[in-house]
């Protein structure tokens, strides 16, 4: 290579820096001022807009301080004005109360004089009062008594009257109600009534056939008797025999057998032995039967089968010439029905009528009332707590806990209440008369007593000088709540007290 050529290379590269480095010289000179230029006008504009909000501020400022002088300005004026009110009110006050204090001074005056005249007044009452008690020779405490005796004695007469009142209005309302209720509780029921006592009388073909019923030194009648757990009775009624057993179930065995036998011919110790046990299985039926169709008759579902069995029992029971198992029907009828009128448990309500009676099935057997027995049974199995207290509580030997045990006690007494209902013997009958006179006349101040309408109605005539008005009406209530607690009767009986006074002279 040319040295030459290589100077003027190196002498060309020096001579291109240093003309990029100048023209890159250039290039950030002019940057440089732009820059400046830029920073200048946006300084400027700062400062415009400085001065400008300056300007605003300042106006701003002063309006706001001319507003806040105008509001000063005006509070001042109402400060101004209210004070003069408050002036005004205040010497208002004062005046009201030196009014006030004159006006307490009158009046201070005004008692006084008051006071110096009661004191005048007592004294003259003071007076008066012992010239009366001189006149009438009587302290005042003898007057008050003479006038609180005038007083309680007009308030009795006025007690009585309205308490008369009260009663009537009561009972008649009462009546009408329950009459109404009642009524429309047997129309409903309507069910047929057994009023024949059920008698073990069989009928006989002949005479001859009493023979051989007795057979040969009474062998046959021994064996039946023995087998069937009954008396036979061989009188002299013709053409029939009488089978005796305090047991219904056990009755009903043996006239069914001894019908059976008869009917065959064939009477001997092992052919009785049979037919009673046929029977007694046919009869078990019967009664399983009985108590099914009874609860079906009064729609009660939910019964233990041995508690349907006991019922079914009570159709061999009777009370008062009432079978006592349809008596058990129409009272859990009457009960349902009761129980929806006045919105108790329906259900609860039928099955303590219907399982009211249950223990008369097994009272024979069993020591303790037919109510305690039974509901001690049904408690055995699984009925529920407020039937059981119906049960229990229908004769009041326990407390009625619900309104349920009212309704099957209510339901019990009319279906043995209404009439034709039930019958009772001529002893029973004049036993019952004799006991509501005797428990009428053992109260005090009672002269006679007479049970009339058949023991429904029992008439007290009491002593005029020892029992008042007040007294008589309490008098009729204790009799009956007596009556309730001690007797047990068919239906309701009426307690009258009367009252007269007369007065006799003689003209001479």
């Amino acid at each position: 290579m040319n040295p030459l050529n290589l100077l003027i290379d190196v002498l060309a590269l020096a001579v291109g820096v240093a003309a990029g480095y100048l023209f890159h010289r250039y290039q950030a000179d002019r940057a440089a001022k732009a820059q400046q230029e830029k920073a200048d006008n946006i300084l400027k504009v700062a400062n415009e807009q400085a001065r400008l909000i300056e300007r605003q501020s300042r106006e701003s400022a002063t309006k706001i301080v001319q507003a806040s002088e105008m509001e000063i300005k005006e509070r001042r004026i109402e400060l101004n004005k209210e004070t003069d009110r408050l002036d005004k009110r205040r010497t208002e006050l004062d005046n009201r109360i030196e009014k006030l204090e004159q006006r307490e001074q009158a009046l201070n005056k005004r008692q006084s004089q008051v006071d110096r005249r009661g004191n005048e007044i007592d004294k003259l009452h003071e007076e008066q009062v012992k010239k009366l008690e001189h006149i009438a020779q009587m302290t005042q405490e003898d007057a008050r008594k003479d006038l609180f005796a005038a007083v309680e004695k007009e308030a009795r007469g006025d007690m009585v009257r309205i308490i008369r009142q009260i009663e009537a209005e009561a009972r008649e309302e009462g009546e009408k109600r329950a009459r109404k209720l009642i009524a429309d509780a047997i129309q409903r029921v309507a069910s047929e009534h057994v009023a024949e006592v059920t008698r073990a009388v069989v009928t006989l073909p002949n005479e001859e056939m009493k023979g051989r019923i007795v057979g040969r030194n009474g062998r046959n009648i021994k064996a039946f008797e023995q087998a069937a757990g009954v008396d036979v009775i061989v009188d002299d009624t013709p053409d029939s025999v009488t089978v005796s057993c305090f047991d219904s179930v056990r009755r009903e065995i043996g006239r069914r057998a001894l019908a059976k036998l008869i009917l065959d011919g064939r009477i001997h110790p092992a052919h009785i032995e049979k037919i009673v046990e046929d029977e007694t299985k046919a009869v078990e039926k019967i009664i399983n039967e009985s108590g099914e169709q009874a609860a079906y008759d009064a729609s009660i579902t939910g019964l233990h089968p041995e508690v349907l069995r006991m019922m079914g029992r009570l159709k061999f029971r009777t009370s008062y010439g009432q079978n006592q198992l349809a008596h058990a029907v129409e009272v859990a009828k009457l009960a349902g029905i009761l129980a929806a009128e006045i919105g108790a448990n329906v259900e609860w309500s039928k099955q303590g009528g219907f399982l009211h009676d249950i223990g008369k099935a097994m009272d024979h057997n069993q020591d303790g009332t037919h109510a305690g027995l039974g509901a001690e049974f049904c408690k055995r199995y699984g009925v529920h707590p407020v039937v059981v207290n119906a049960i229990a509580s229908h004769h009041h030997e326990v407390d009625q806990e619900t309104v349920e045990s009212v309704i099957a006690e209510a339901a019990d007494a009319i279906s043995g209440a209404r009439p034709g209902a039930r019958r009772e013997d001529l002893e029973a009958y004049i036993k019952r008369i004799r006991t509501l006179e005797e428990m009428a006349i053992s109260f005090e101040g009672v002269q006679q007593a007479f049970a009339i309408q058949a023991g429904r109605e029992v008439r007290i005539l009491v002593k005029p000088d020892s029992i008042d008005d007040l007294a008589s009406a309490r008098l009729a209530r204790d009799v009956a709540k007596k009556i309730e607690e001690t007797m047990q009767y068919p239906g309701q009986i009426r307690v009258t007290v009367i009252r007269e006074t007369r007065a006799t002279e003689y003209a001479k």
